[in-house]
């Protein structure tokens, strides 16, 4: 019972240690430019969130993302974070989220 006192705060530590290197620090979008561009999670910081967009395609995980910044391009979005790429229950068939940002 004393080493699993001893211990619990080292390990309670070193989860939450953990925690931050998953979470990445802040970074600055990229510069604009014509179409949106696809950004990470942690470059949304001062970024205004404008909505989301989902795509189902027949062919790749290529062609979902194709069709996800086609959709981001009409609504005149900045930037966009692809939430999820999954495959469905059909074969060749994908299904895709994104949030989309402007500056």
């Amino acid at each position: 019972m004393k080493l699993l006192r001893r211990i619990a705060p080292l390990i309670l530590t070193m989860l939450l240690s953990g925690c931050s290197v998953l979470e990445g620090t802040p970074k600055a979008p990229p510069p604009l430019t014509t179409p949106p561009q696809e950004i990470q999670r942690n470059q949304t910081l001062g970024l205004q969130r404008t909505g989301t967009v989902s795509a189902m395609i027949y062919g790749s995980p290529m062609d979902v993302e194709a069709a996800i910044k086609a959709k981001a391009a009409a609504a005149k979005a900045d930037y966009y974070v692809i939430v999820m790429i999954d495959d469905t229950v059909f074969p060749g068939q994908w299904y895709s989220q994104a949030i989309l940002y402007r500056k």
